[in-house]
């Protein structure tokens, strides 16, 4: 009910301390900012397994008239993070009962900032894939029916790129804009051209997909802008894709400044890899899966062009991702991710545990 956003997680982390506390498992928080590490039979060397939950939330207003509606206005879990958090606790405290039972080491990874600040990335910075040797992890999908995932090897999620245009002209008043340097029309022009040069210089097999989302620029509407700057998305599946589009961008936005004298810069914010989820994990949690909901329940996930940063785990050692299947339509829980009515059937919640557990029991004393 008090959803946080990015690294600002005051409440949330002191929820999930205070659960591991009461379990009584050991924790750290040396990995990241603002993200815990729950160890589960530490000295357990011989294999370790990771389950990753993110915990991060979403500035959007809550809609949803229920008794666990946002309490803070402006923000909502409207990705279903609140409940990948609840999962691999309750996961952690099943397995803790029975941890006598397990023959391996299990780390649970609660990592903040997966929407917009790749979270991700600080941990594998700080080494926390080093003695993992596998890793797993669930998203809710309300495309899904409750009882049923989505997994699929190979690619899963595209990578995605965030950066700033920004031009540099001289300010003037309209009247004299002959004294001036618009910045504004020098952005409208690469923008424009930018899209005309993903249209015609790539092949139809390539997929690249640019928004120039956000634009800002001039203060008054009888004012040459001397400065306009644009937020600016691109995602591809192919590394010598990204790398092409990127370079052909930062050259048009300079010839479109000089075209108008002015000036233009690219700046790289962040960066999320194409996830690729490794085939022989995926057959493994879908036989552990079978063993939960059937194998007649599990299907194959379309590629998403929507980005995912537990890409930077899985680039580091084997892993996978599935979608839990939340929707249900007799609860009207069926609103898409990010939306302000998103809402999860709570029966899924059970079947992410019991994958989760079983994965482990299944895999524990052999490598995969």
């Amino acid at each position: 009910m008090y959803p946080e956003i990015g690294f600002d997680l005051p409440k949330t982390l002191e929820l999930v301390k205070d659960e591991l506390s009461k379990i009584g498992v050991d924790y750290t928080e040396k990995f990241g900012k603002s993200s815990i590490v729950a160890t589960l039979n530490p000295e357990k060397k011989n294999y370790t397994i990771g389950i990753r939950a993110d915990m991060d939330a979403l500035p959007i207003s809550e809609e949803n008239d229920v008794p666990y509606k946002s309490k803070i206005d402006g923000r909502m879990h409207a990705c279903g993070h609140d409940a990948h958090t609840a999962i691999a606790l309750a996961t952690l405290k099943e397995l803790y009962a029975m941890k006598n039972q397990i023959n391996c080491c299990v780390k649970f990874l609660f990592q903040s900032a997966e929407e917009a600040y790749c979270g991700a990335k600080y941990m594998t910075d700080d080494g926390v894939m080093n003695d993992i040797d596998c890793i797993v992890a669930l998203h809710m999908e309300p495309k899904c029916q409750t009882g049923k995932i989505l997994l699929c090897p190979g690619a899963q999620n595209a990578n995605a790129d965030h950066f700033t245009l920004e031009f540099f002209g001289k300010h003037a008043h309209v009247a004299f804009q002959q004294n001036g340097i618009d910045a504004n029309m020098a952005a409208m022009r690469a923008c424009t051209e930018i899209e005309c040069m993903i249209a015609k210089e790539l092949s139809f097999h390539d997929i690249a997909i640019f928004n120039a989302g956000e634009v800002r620029g001039g203060t008054a509407s009888n004012i040459i802008s001397d400065y306009c700057r644009v937020n600016c998305t691109l995602r591809t599946w192919e590394k010598g894709i990204e790398n092409k589009v990127l370079d052909r961008i930062k050259i048009i936005a300079e010839m479109s400044a000089q075209m108008w004298g002015a000036k233009a810069k690219l700046t790289l914010l962040n960066h999320y890899p194409t996830l690729f989820n490794n085939n022989e994990i995926v057959n493994k949690l879908k036989c552990s899966a079978a063993k939960v909901i059937g194998s007649e329940n599990i299907s194959a996930n379309p590629r998403s062009m929507g980005s995912e940063d537990f890409a930077y785990f899985a680039a580091e050692k084997p892993g996978a991702m599935f979608r839990l299947g939340i929707a249900n339509e007799e609860k009207r829980k069926t609103y898409g991710l990010h939306s302000s009515r998103f809402d999860i059937d709570e029966d899924a919640l059970d079947i992410g545990v019991n994958i989760f557990k079983q994965f482990v029991f299944d895999n524990m004393e052999q490598r995969i």
